[in-house]
């Protein structure tokens, strides 16, 4: 027997409780302009942006109206959720090419996942946040980040082998990790935090597992070394990728396994042993004075004219599964999905897409008779 879902709220009701970051942030999640929404409700963009500011409160009518045109329940302006502390700014890999518009609207999707992980977690305890706690000098050089990832993954407790899964590495590690949806293939992995938990989005445009596992562990340099630093800055960036390099194969070890010529039979065993592509093997060959400059160009000629994706196939990314299987299991007690929707005062749509965002997608064998 399922439990019976609230009623909905009144205009009315909504309006009194007005919490105006809502209304910004749903605007933000549509991608609508100030005066796109006053065109559409019949009031002026000035008047959005006192409703924004809190410093007027709309009538229950234009409530109503501003709900309708950013496909909301009233339920969701009514409250209820307080604003997340966030500290520091999100940090986007392609910072350079998304625009403004698209970079708010990817954070808009994270508050709104963040609404339906605190409505899980009334149910059911998450993982508990466990991250280790990192201190890198400023400036940090770049033996001071290698040194970071060793101290991050003796914290993990990972030894000298390969990362068996880095996502769920992660989640095991209360970190929420989800794809995101279909907001810009120009917005690629980013993390931020959400209240009291890490938060990590990756591009599901990425069908490969050695760059998803790059993506994940670069995103994790930035929430171990980069907690207060402002974002967009290149040089945090290249301390993320180098964390990112040395986390998954640690230098040590890879100095030994990599064949001291460009052997690409030998390059693919160690592209399947450690989950990273030919070309960061090749340029971490490079790196550690393996490879000399001659043989590191003619490497990464070589697999500029393969093209991509490179050759060696790894398999599908790697896909988060803590919310998605913590949202199954609640359907079970039964607290359903479009339970958990209402008491976040989502619609049942934007729900199923927080949902489906950190939820594993395994292929279907199909069989055809003829």
């Amino acid at each position: 027997m399922t439990r019976a879902l609230r009623p909905p709220v009144p205009a009315a009701v909504a309006a009194a409780a007005f919490e105006p970051h809502a209304l910004a942030l749903a605007r933000r999640w549509r991608r609508m302009r100030k005066n796109e929404l006053a065109r559409q409700v019949g009031v002026t963009a000035a008047a959005v942006s006192q409703y924004e500011l809190g410093q007027v409160r709309p009538s229950a009518s234009v409530l109503a109206r501003l709900a309708l045109a950013l496909s909301m329940p009233v339920e969701f302006f009514a409250g209820g959720f307080p604003v997340p502390v966030t500290p520091g700014h999100a940090h986007f890999r392609s910072l350079r090419t998304a625009t403004q518009a698209e970079r708010d609207q990817a954070e808009a999707f994270g508050e709104i996942a963040w609404r339906m992980v605190e409505v899980v977690e009334r149910h059911l305890r998450l993982p508990e946040l466990r991250l280790p706690h990192l201190d890198l000098a400023e400036p940090a050089s770049p033996d001071d980040v290698r040194a970071a990832a060793v101290t991050a993954r003796e914290a993990f407790g990972l030894g000298p082998g390969p990362v068996a899964h880095m996502v769920r590495l992660l989640e095991s590690y209360g970190v929420i990790v989800l794809a995101l949806p279909d907001v810009s293939e120009r917005v690629d992995a980013f993390s931020h935090w959400y209240g009291q938990r890490p938060f990590v989005f990756l591009s599901p445009a990425k069908d490969d597992k050695a760059r998803s596992r790059m993506d994940t562990a670069h995103e994790l340099g930035h929430l171990l070394m980069h907690h207060d630093a402002e974002p967009g800055s290149q040089i945090l960036e290249r301390e993320a990728t180098a964390f990112a390099s040395e986390f998954l194969v640690p230098s040590a070890v890879l100095r030994d396994e990599l064949p001291p010529r460009l052997d690409f039979d030998r390059l693919h065993e160690l592209k399947r042993r450690w989950g990273i592509s030919l070309k960061a093997l090749v340029y971490r060959g490079h790196e550690l004075g393996v490879y000399r400059e001659h043989t590191y160009r003619r490497g990464m000629s070589l697999l500029a004219q393969w093209g991509y994706p490179e050759p060696g196939d790894l398999g599908p990314r790697e896909q988060p599964s803590l919310l998605g299987r913590a949202v199954e299991l609640l359907d079970q007690e039964p607290i359903t999905g479009r339970s958990l929707a209402v008491q976040a005062g989502l619609p049942p749509g934007l729900a199923r897409t927080v949902i489906n965002a950190a939820t594993e997608r395994v292929p279907e064998l199909r069989l055809v008779t003829t």
